[in-house]
């Protein structure tokens, strides 16, 4: 008899369920008013209707639930966005009256008050399923059992490492350091149409630079070339899946595809900084040891983010860059660097199993390439692989670095990796002459065994370059050895002053 109710039981609120789910599934109709092409006849339909207004740009659409948490919620100044889940529920929606005054938070529309009801019968059920069935199991079996089932939930329960970065933390970073997944979704759609793009600050194969204003604020935009589509979409998924929250990894604010000319534009804004890139920083500056030394630092640092895995509520693959080199290395004002250009880099997630290298035909620079990568050895299957390479082209990033710093008033000109035996584009057969079959390495002065700082990060060079992939050093271990360096060098700076 016991058995029949409970049966009973878990039958009704299994049919509770699939009605509820299937009440929930159904297509809305939305009223549908922006130049994204996804209306058809002033309508479109999803699972939520939504209506945003952003420094006076007005939309209406639909988007479907899997979206719903980034674009439903705001708490940014300026920004207005009201979800709702009835037929045409956005037609009439306006932003509050004192939108211009302070930040507004839109509330949700709230689901109907018979799916509450659903819900809250099938939970109660379950709940009585549950009990029933523990019950019945602690009458009818050994009394150890409910204890060892009570043990192993305690087991799985995950204790959140800390709050997820919110969008206001961002807008408050905006022009400091740091990265963060970006803007909302809805705020990223409507980006190009609100920066002023003012200069054009670089350019190469991948296409241009620009320094815009948006909000008052200078941004960085990258404008992607159609052939290189594939870098552009890359490095979108990276930094809008991944946590890459760092000083030392460049600012992501928002990717967004426009049209101008009647052409297609793949637009990815970042944070802006004047100095930019390292090559063009030391184009023109001399270091000091000790500025040299917190360069590389900041480097290491950056490179150990993207190499580490994290595993925890706000989960981070490992990642490899494939591509480091002084052009994707941005130079901040406090001296210290960050990387960018992730179009190339390699996912993977050692708890989750899986190894993504995504489908851009594109190998990396052939001036930084690594010897297993351009003899063709490279086990393209194993991601420590990628993460080798990329300690190569460090060790090639430190050496640019080192040329370019005062020891007993000698600094030498500023030249590019195997410049003494490559020409200025070298091809594919050249550099693997030279770094294969020679196996040669960039000369070092002699300057640089008589500094401390200096002797010490030539050693890290030498083994950043061997021509066995497992020998090189690990990001990690560089940047520990920098560190002390460091810490050493501040102490003994003190020291000096304090005799002094």
């Amino acid at each position: 008899m016991g058995r029949s109710a409970l049966l009973t039981s878990l039958l009704a609120g299994v049919f509770l369920w699939i009605s509820a789910v299937q009440a929930d599934d159904r297509m809305l109709l939305c009223t549908c008013e922006n130049d994204k092409g996804t209306c058809q006849n002033g309508t479109c339909e999803g699972d939520y209707c939504f209506y945003s207004w952003v420094r006076g740009v007005e939309e209406r659409g639909c988007f479907f639930k899997n979206n719903y948490r980034e674009q439903c919620f705001s708490a940014v100044e300026r920004l207005y966005v009201h979800c709702c889940k009835e037929h045409k529920c956005n037609a009439f929606s306006t932003p509050p009256p004192n939108i211009d005054r302070k930040p507004t938070s839109a509330p949700p529309g709230l689901p109907r008050p018979e799916l509450w009801v659903a819900v809250s019968l099938v939970l109660l059920l379950m709940t009585v399923c549950v009990c029933g069935f523990v019950v019945f199991l602690r009458f009818r079996r050994a009394p150890w059992k409910p204890k060892d089932a009570e043990d192993h939930d305690t087991t799985m329960l995950k204790i959140p490492s800390g709050d997820d970065p919110t969008y206001g933390d961002i807008f408050d970073e905006f022009c400091t350091s740091g990265s963060g997944t970006g803007l909302p979704y809805l705020v990223q759609r409507t980006m190009a149409r609100q920066i002023s793009l003012a200069e054009c600050v670089g350019k190469g194969r991948y296409g241009e630079v620009w320094r815009g204003t948006w909000m008052g604020e200078s941004v960085a935009v990258k404008i992607f070339s159609s052939r290189d589509e594939q870098s552009w979409f890359r490095e979108t998924e990276i930094y809008n899946t991944v946590q890459l929250r760092h000083d030392n990894i460049l600012g992501f604010i928002a990717s967004d595809m426009t049209s101008k000319n009647s052409s297609t534009q793949l637009w990815l804004v970042t944070h802006f900084h004047e100095l930019g890139s390292l090559y063009d920083f030391l184009q023109y500056s001399s270091l000091e040891p000790e500025s040299c030394l917190r360069m590389c630092l900041s480097v290491a640092c950056g490179l150990v983010h993207l190499h580490t895995e994290i595993v925890s509520s706000q989960e981070k693959p490992a990642i490899a860059h494939r591509d480091l080199k002084s052009r994707n290395i941005l130079v901040k004002r406090n001296g210290q660097c960050c990387i960018a250009d992730l179009g190339l880099a390699v996912i993977h997630s050692q708890s989750h199993d899986y190894l993504d290298v995504g489908n851009n035909p594109r190998v990396g620079t052939k001036r930084y390439m690594a010897p297993e990568v351009l003899d063709e050895t490279i086990r393209v299957d194993v991601f420590e692989s990628y993460k080798q390479t990329d300690i190569w082209a460090l060790g090639l990033v430190f050496w640019e670095i080192t040329r370019r710093t005062i020891v007993n008033g000698i600094v030498e000109e500023y030249r590019p990796p195997f410049f003494d035996v490559v020409p200025s584009d070298p091809s594919f057969e050249e550099m693997k002459k030279v770094v294969c079959v020679d196996q040669q390495r960039p000369s070092l002065h002699n300057r640089l065994h008589s500094h401390p700082i200096l002797s010490a990060i030539v050693k890290i060079m030498k083994e950043c370059w061997y021509q066995n992939p497992p020998a090189r050093l690990t990001a990690l271990r560089v940047k520990k050895t920098l560190s002390k360096l460091d810490h050493d060098s501040y102490f003994s700076i003190e020291k000096l002053k304090r005799d002094i």
